[in-house]
């Protein structure tokens, strides 16, 4: 029976809030040897593009305190830096880092995400609650626990993507970030059953930013710390619950004034799963390019046609583009790129720029690249048209493909192959050929802030499974500390 909206009486807490915190507080993850492993190569990952990211001056303006001076000695440590912080900002910051160039891992489904965006609250806070707990002679979290909070947060925000699409009621998936790491960080504060539950109400109760900034004509670069923003969120509302702050039994379903109602269109979430490591497992590593994930078998197939393109672009006719419906609404763009945040959300551009020049690199979307006028010649001659069959396969659970096609015609007739590439090469189908490209990555990434000793170090830590598991948080991230 529906809730009376006139009466008072507190409802039980919904069924989801109550399913995350049992999730949270009772799930052993770590049965799952596939979902640490993957978890491990993920946080290399992830801390690989942070450091990446700190080369951009647009990501390091917003790194630090909120203000000036506002640091805090014995506080988490951000990698890459050497700031200490509250977990709150130094969340933000480590969030920021990770998102910043659109190069770490990703999911798709009815809604899309970045799950390792999570990283940021989980990180901070275990680094912060191991130090305060050497400070008071206890012992700290070992990196064991934040591996296995990733598995945790990954599978919150994506199962709940699977079946949900928040995109087309215009709302950004950044929400399923605050939500996923406000649960892990509640498990990590120790909380009661109720009082993660509290904490995840208020998450949900949060409501959701706007997609526009991901999109014609708005594009910007808040989607790049829109996710860190997020994460910090997650560690607030967890602190908050610590405290005893009440929260919201029906936060979801309450007539008129619940999500579903307010923000929903009136529709009810649906979980056809439920909670495991299924999202580790299959995530999606961005191990080439630093590209929209919905573009990555464009950009593979773009790379490979470059051979017979490079010394007749001046005679090209024609590319068109075949890609999924979700390509086709989120990364389809026409007309002025103001920014690098536009470019590595258009199709055309990260197709043409391989083209012409066999690659696909962060600096590729600056303004130094961007303003070749052989770019934006042939976007201008690229059609892009929804291959249906790779829709059906982008959705099909057996294989969660992201099928691209790129063909290119010339003016005399000729035409190349048409270069198909279903699977990218992060996706789990080609795991044995991706991770020693993604450890690759990593090392580079660790070169471009670090000392050749200290990144030894940390490659020869993260190399081995258990002896990165069994090192206490503290001692980890004051290796990247510079």
């Amino acid at each position: 029976m529906a809730h009376d909206i006139r009466s008072a009486k507190r409802p039980k807490p919904d069924k989801i809030l109550v399913d995350m915190a049992n999730y949270v507080l009772d799930a052993k993850v770590e049965k799952s040897k596939e979902a640490m492993q993957t978890a491990r190569y993920c946080l290399m990952d992830t801390l690989g593009c942070g450091l990446l990211a700190l080369s951009f001056p647009a990501c390091t303006k917003l790194m630090g305190p909120v203000v000036p001076g506002a640091v805090m000695p014995g506080g988490a440590r951000v990698p890459g830096t050497a700031y200490e912080l509250d977990p709150v900002q130094a969340a933000f910051n480590i969030g920021c880092m990770i998102r910043w160039l659109d190069y770490n891992d990703t999911w798709l489904a009815a809604e899309w995400g970045h799950p390792s965006d999570n990283l940021g609250g989980i990180l901070a806070l275990a680094d912060y609650l191991s130090r305060r707990a050497i400070a008071q002679g206890g012992e700290p979290l070992l990196m064991r626990d934040v591996l296995k909070a990733m598995i945790k947060a990954h599978e919150i925000q994506g199962v709940t993507a699977i079946e949900n699409s928040f995109n087309r009621v215009g709302l950004d998936h950044v929400m399923l970030v605050r939500i996923a790491t406000t649960a892990a960080c509640a498990a990590m504060l120790g909380l009661e059953r109720d009082e993660v539950i509290n904490a995840i109400s208020h998450a949900w109760i949060d409501g959701s930013a706007l997609r526009t900034y991901r999109h014609a004509p708005n594009t910007g670069s808040r989607k790049s710390w829109a996710a860190g923003d997020a994460t910090s969120r997650g560690v607030r509302l967890a602190l908050m619950a610590a405290t005893g702050e009440m929260g919201y039994p029906s936060a979801l379903t309450a007539k008129t004034w619940g999500f579903q109602d307010v923000l929903f269109k009136g529709k009810s979430l649906s979980y056809k799963q439920p909670f495991g490591s299924y999202v580790m497992e299959n995530v999606l590593f961005k191990i080439s390019f630093p590209a929209e994930f919905h573009a990555q078998t464009a950009v593979e197939a773009a790379i490979q046609l470059h051979p017979q393109v490079r010394d007749k672009l001046e005679r090209i006719e024609r590319i068109v583009i075949q890609t999924q419906e979700a390509g086709v609404r989120i990364i389809d763009k026409t007309g002025p790129l103001d920014n690098p945040a536009d470019r590595d959300h258009c199709i055309q551009y990260m197709v043409a720029v391989p083209l012409i020049f066999g690659r696909l690199t962060a600096e590729d979307y600056e303004d130094a690249v961007a303003r070749d006028p052989r770019i934006d010649a042939l976007r201008k001659k690229m059609d892009v048209v929804e291959n249906t069959q790779f829709s059906k396969d982008y959705l099909d659970p057996e294989k969660r493909s992201i099928g691209n096609a790129v063909q290119v015609f010339f003016n005399d007739g000729t035409k190349t192959d048409n270069m198909v590439v279903e699977y990218p090469v992060g996706h789990r189908r080609r795991r044995k050929e991706g991770i020693p490209l993604l450890v690759e990555k990593f090392e580079r990434n660790l070169a471009t802030r670090l000392s050749a000793k200290r990144c030894q170090r940390i490659q020869d830590i993260c190399a081995n499974q258990k002896q990165l598991e069994a090192t206490p948080v503290p001692e980890f991230v004051d290796l990247f500390v510079v």
